[in-house]
């Protein structure tokens, strides 16, 4: 079948005429809103004309050709791909959590979790092994997918089908994050439940992917990245013009580094911020006294709850009162292991804000501790340095690992051009990464300096909003009851830290519409990449060689459209839990996925004499190791496996940077295994660039 062609000019054109567009779409509802337009219809207006814009895209670049569908036909240009790569990549981590993570752990953290500049340095730093070590040398083979290298490079149906699995597993937990930011997203710029704004966010992806493969997936990953530049560069610029004189904010943000460190010392020496702490903690031992016997604590709440009820219907008072009442009575924990479980979890929380600056770390320190001080001192030291290097490892390979990434640079025409597209990726990522940590540092002295000191009745009204969709992302309370609040009393999440900016800088709603849309861009753009990735792990690998697909080639397509539908469902579905923090279930993926791809990658890339069988053993003991850390650094953390001796020691490291542990067993296991069988039979070449 005829293919259509791209050329140069036309692509030019389109993509022209797509940034004027929304320029003007811009300006418009700029002018729509000063002129009197509500709010209620700006954020559906953003959200239904984004959705619509990349289903246009996605419905042109349909196609039941599988070169088209897996690889867009490898005719891609290096600076397109380089652009779609750099949406792909900037996730709904990268674009929501990243800038939060920068905001609440500072450049390096503390010792339970790894400041934001870790994941910068790991993702950048593994995006130069993917250009000096792996992508050239995929290209070349001139293959559809990573599973794909793993049946060409060994043989065998087993390589390629632990591959497919590992790719499924990997991809599953990534897409679940990417679909919870888009359900966040939808759901702030309409005001529906974040369930529904899921299901709204999902048509977007679906309407990208099952149509059109690869091949509408990149162009419009084009667009997505030109609508997140917008959104990402226009707030921090703008901060940094108010506070600084100049919209260069990468340049200019590191004269508020000083000033953010008087801020902080004077939060500390500050005596209503003492009452907050001590407020924090006095909430940290009567949850600590609900523990001693939670059943008959639950109890007392219940008998309490159910007497107000009774009283409030007895007096005859407004309705909404009783319902109210009601409303506190449900929300109680159904039996005694939850409401352990959630008055555990509330009362680490009371005393992580009953520390100095509400538990977070001061912003421009190196690492938590003294590496001169105290013992203790020096161990928290030690422990924040020790999970900044091993997020930073697990972030490095895990991104030279996954396999959606890798596959992005199939769609290139050659391997030089592989090449020049990595480095328009690494470019255009540039663009972004280069002003989050300026991002951070400005919204942190925005928060110190305009929210810090404001009486509770001036607070501006995006705080009721989001603290009315979800408390745990916004709230405000006022622990010492001054009227006034205070830096320990705001808890933002780090994953709407990037949405409210616009707001906190005194932008038009119009930009926070444009802001929530480059999120819903960031979030569609890698949700499609991994959908895509899961589909044809399914049918083009899993069943690669099989009857179904033997007869027609052509009904792989098919079979992968619909992978994908379920997929997509299934994703949805468990993002509507809430699992976890975006940011934890991204990092997750990264680390489980440099455990189970890179060693095997690496090796039968550049060392001929890896075997199937040791690759095949690699996979599985790198999974299973990376997993069984996690699993045992959550138990861990909750209180239910012993922490004396060598597992208190391994323990240390946070379950989501388990890669340091999955790698090197990956690698002892292909190394030991190929070696044992090296005399048994003829080796399979290394892959030439």
């Amino acid at each position: 079948m005829s293919r259509p062609s791209w050329p140069g000019w036309r692509v030019h054109r389109a993509v022209a005429l797509f940034v004027l567009g929304l320029l003007l779409f811009l300006a418009l509802m700029i002018g729509a809103e000063r002129a009197g337009l509500s709010r209620a219809w700006i954020g559906p207006v953003f959200l239904f004309l984004s959705v619509m814009a990349y289903a246009v895209i996605g419905i042109y670049g349909r196609t039941t050709d599988p070169d088209e569908f897996y690889v867009a036909g490898r005719r891609i240009p290096a600076f397109y791909n380089g652009m779609a790569t750099a949406a792909d990549w900037m996730s709904a981590a990268s674009f929501l959590s990243l800038s939060g993570a920068l905001y609440l752990q500072g450049f390096s953290g503390t010792a339970s979790q790894a400041g934001g500049l870790a994941y910068v340095l790991g993702w950048t730093g593994g995006f130069c092994l993917v250009a000096l070590l792996i992508a050239p040398r995929l290209r070349a083979m001139n293959l559809y997918t990573v599973p794909d290298f793993f049946a060409e490079r060994f043989g065998g149906r087993w390589p390629r089908l632990i591959a497919a699995l590992g790719a499924v597993v990997c991809s599953f937990i990534y897409v679940v994050a990417q679909i919870y930011g888009v359900g966040l997203i939808a759901s702030r710029l309409t005001g529906v439940q974040f369930e529904i704004g899921i299901l709204l966010g999902l048509g977007g992806v679906l309407l990208c992917s099952f149509l059109g493969g690869m091949r509408a997936v990149t162009w419009t990953q084009v667009a997505q990245y030109l609508v997140l530049l917008m959104a990402f560069l226009i707030p921090v610029s703008w901060l940094a013009y108010k506070q600084l004189g100049s919209p260069v904010a990468p340049v200019v943000y590191g004269t508020q580094l000083p000033k953010i460190a008087a801020l902080e010392d004077q939060l500390l020496n500050s005596p209503a911020e003492e009452e907050v702490r001590a407020a924090y903690r006095r909430q940290a031992r009567e949850y600590t006294e609900r523990l001693r016997d939670p059943a008959e604590a639950l109890e007392r709440d219940r008998a309490r709850l159910e007497e107000r009820v009774r009283m409030l219907k007895a007096q005859g008072v407004d309705i909404s009162l009783v319902m109210l009442a009601r409303r506190e009575l449900a929300a109680l924990p159904r039996d005694e292991e939850a409401a352990v479980l959630r008055w555990t979890r509330a009362r680490d929380e009371a005393l992580e804000r009953g520390a100095p600056l509400g538990g977070l770390p001061r912003h421009g320190q190196a690492y938590e501790g003294d590496p001169h001080g105290t013992p203790g001192d020096h161990a928290t030291f030690e422990h924040a340095r020790l999970n900044f290097m091993a997020l930073m490892f697990c972030l490095m390979l895990g991104t030279a690992s996954l396999p959606h990434l890798l596959t992005r640079f199939y769609t290139t025409s050659s391997v030089a051009e592989t090449r020049n597209s990595v480095a328009w990726s690494l470019f255009f990522i540039a663009l972004l990464y280069l002003s989050t940590p300026a991002l951070a540092v400005l919204v942190k002295y925005e928060v110190m300096t305009t929210l810090v000191g404001l009486p509770f009745d001036k607070l501006p009204p995006w705080i009721a909003q989001w603290s009315w969709l979800d408390s745990s992302l916004v709230s405000v309370t006022d622990m010492n009851a001054d009227g006034v609040v205070q830096f320990g009393e705001i808890r933002l999440g780090p994953d709407v830290i990037m949405l409210t900016t616009p707001e906190l800088g005194g932008l038009p709603y119009a930009i926070s519409g444009l802001v929530a849309a480059g999120g819903l861009a960031a979030a569609l753009s890698t949700a499609d990449s991994l959908l895509l990735t899961i589909s044809n792990a399914l049918v083009h690998d899993s069943l690669a060689g099989t009857r179904v697909l033997a007869k027609d080639p052509s009904s792989q397509v098919v079979f992968s459209k619909f992978a994908l539908l379920a997929t997509a469902m299934l994703a949805a579905a468990v993002a509507a839990f809430k699992p976890a923090e975006i940011l934890a279930l991204v990092t997750a993926a990264f680390s489980l996925a440099a455990s189970i791809f890179f060693a095997p990658l690496v090796l039968g890339i550049f060392w001929r004499r890896t075997s199937g069988p040791a690759v095949v053993a690699g996979m599985v003991t790198g999974a299973v190791v990376s997993l069984a850390f996690m699993v045992a650094g959550y138990a861990h953390a909750r209180g239910w496996v012993p922490t004396a001796g060598w597992l208190r020691q391994l323990l240390v490291i946070q379950p989501v940077s388990a890669g340091v542990f999955g790698v090197p067993a990956a690698v002892v296991v292909i190394l030991a295994m190929s070696w044992w069988a090296r005399s048994r039979g003829p080796v399979t070449p290394a892959v030439s660039p």
